[in-house]
C-alpha cells in the first residue's frame, strides 16, 4: 500500500509539472475557461493562492500538489482495499 500512496504522490507531482510546462509555453496566448478550470481542479494550491491573493512558486506548487495527492491516496487506498476484500452475498 505504501507504493500505491507514493504513486498517488508522484501523479500529483507530475500533474503540477505538466501544468507548469503548459502555462509557461502558453504564457502569451489566451487560455480558455475550460482549461483554466481543469488546471484549478487538478492543482488545489492554485485555488489557495487565488483566494489569499499571493503567488506560489513552482517548487511549492509541485511539493504541495504531491502532498495533496498523497493524502488523497492515503484516504482512498484503504477504501479500495476493503472493497476488494468484501465478497458479495
Amino acid at each position: 500500500m505504501r507504493y500505491r500512496i507514493a504513486g498517488w504522490a508522484l501523479a500529483g507531482f507530475l500533474i503540477a509539472a505538466f501544468w507548469a510546462v503548459y502555462l509557461f509555453t502558453a504564457f502569451h496566448m489566451p487560455i480558455s475557461r475550460a482549461i483554466e478550470s481543469l488546471a484549478r481542479l487538478t492543482c488545489p494550491i492554485a485555488l489557495v493562492g487565488e483566494h489569499y491573493h499571493f503567488g506560489v512558486s513552482l517548487g511549492w506548487a509541485l511539493v504541495s500538489n504531491a502532498v495533496v495527492y498523497g493524502l488523497l491516496g492515503l484516504c482512498l487506498e484503504p477504501v479500495r482495499w476493503l472493497g476488494r476484500r468484501m465478497k458479495p452475498a
